[in-house]
């Protein structure tokens, strides 16, 4: 990265440090002078981490370094030998473990869902040992199925008739049954295909900024770290190597470990660091609705001066898009694709920029997880983000 570059970043830095310092921490999660042994073996090391309330840590680190069992000492799956692990100022050990567990959601990457078991049933399971009223955990079921996006549909099938992407959702919104405030996530989407993976992240991004838990997640991936975190503590054999925000760990890495882990493109992986949503533009953009003639859309397209049109039903959900080509003798044909290629606004402006290489647009629709039609990124913004 150029001097330039990081000057300016590094101003970025200081500027949020300076705010966090001007507010009053309030920590969810400590864990001082962690040690946990297997034998000879010295899995964590001495590790100690503060985890500030409803932010994303990552723990990121090669395999078997302790960033998973760090994790499972937080909810007592595992036993630490040495030091302390305090929730909201409590110490775990003065928890019943059954009980500490039932506060705790829990997501795996293997998911666990219960298979004779509906979905319905799997997201009421901590509820129901909470001695939840029924008509509250009908209630609680609906809203996270809405959450995570499934239809209520979805709430008497069973596991095996779901897809992998689906059982993840499923997966997460059981974590979340008892509304927890501390969330574990164990390398979740690890086992979910690239594509559905991206999506995945950009809901889980979208449902985070919405119920702001204190989340814990282990992954290997470095660029799912940079994208999902708040903070990202990297570690090696059992020891905190670095624990710092995303951006400031991207322009200064504690050492050649961390410089090898985040590898050779890092200017490309700052545009990780940046999301569609604060980048969108309404201006000039023209929405119509479903009810249009393809005659009233070519008129509105020439009459602004326009090429592109996105169409929209009643609850402003993106259906479609019109575009104007050149057609033989200087005519103007109107063409309609019913499924128009689109991004989602907490993909990073690294995945937009692939994809507008992919399809060969110089412009896409912007959309929630939900599909509601938020604006378009035009590739010149990103192509401006790159070159800063």
């Amino acid at each position: 990265m150029s001097t330039d570059n990081n000057s300016q970043e590094n101003n970025k830095i200081k500027n949020k440090e300076e705010q966090e310092k001007s507010k009053v921490k309030e920590y969810t999660i400590e864990l001082k002078n962690l040690t946990k042994r297997f034998g000879e073996k010295v899995a964590v090391d001495n590790l100690s981490l503060n985890m500030e309330k409803g932010t994303l840590t990552m723990l990121i680190g090669p395999s078997g370094c302790g960033k998973t069992t760090t994790m499972k000492m937080i909810n007592r799956l595992i036993q630490a030998d040495e030091g302390e692990i305090k929730l909201n100022g409590t110490s775990v050990y003065d928890i019943d473990p059954v009980q500490l567990r039932r506060t705790i959601g829990y997501v795996i990457q293997e998911i666990g869902l219960f298979p004779h078991f509906t979905v319905y049933d799997n997201i009421a399971t901590v509820p129901r040992l909470l001695k939840w009223d029924e008509n509250k955990i009908k209630k609680r079921v609906e809203e996270l199925l809405d959450m995570v996006t499934l239809d209520s549909s979805y709430a008497y099938r069973y596991p095996l008739q779901l897809s992998g992407g689906e059982r993840q959702r499923v997966g997460l919104a059981r974590a979340l049954g008892a509304d927890p405030e501390v969330l574990l996530m164990d390398e979740p989407f690890g086992a979910i295909d690239p594509i559905n993976r991206l999506k995945l992240h950009d809901s889980f991004l979208e449902i985070q900024e919405e119920i702001k838990k204190t989340i814990v997640f282990v992954t290997h991936d470095i660029n799912e770290a940079i994208k999902l975190g708040d903070k990202i503590a990297i570690i090696r054999a059992g020891k905190l190597v670095q624990y710092d925000y995303s951006a400031k760990i991207l322009y200064n890495p504690a050492n050649k470990f961390v410089e090898n882990l985040l590898g050779q493109d890092r200017s490309l992986k700052a545009l990780t660091l940046k999301k569609n949503k604060d980048f969108v533009s309404n201006e000039g953009v023209i929405t119509v609705s479903k009810d249009t003639t393809e005659d009233e859309v070519l008129k509105l397209l020439q009459k602004k001066n326009q090429i592109i049109a996105f169409v929209l039903d009643k609850n402003d959900k993106l259906v479609g898009r019109y575009w104007l080509e050149k057609a033989k003798k200087d005519k103007v044909e109107i063409n309609y694709d019913e499924e128009p290629i689109l991004i989602e606004q907490n993909n990073t402006l690294n995945e937009t920029l692939s994809t507008m290489f992919a399809c060969g647009e110089k412009l896409l629709p912007v959309v929630d997880r939900r599909n509601k039609f938020k604006g378009i990124i035009l590739l010149d913004k990103i192509f401006e983000e790159f070159n800063k």
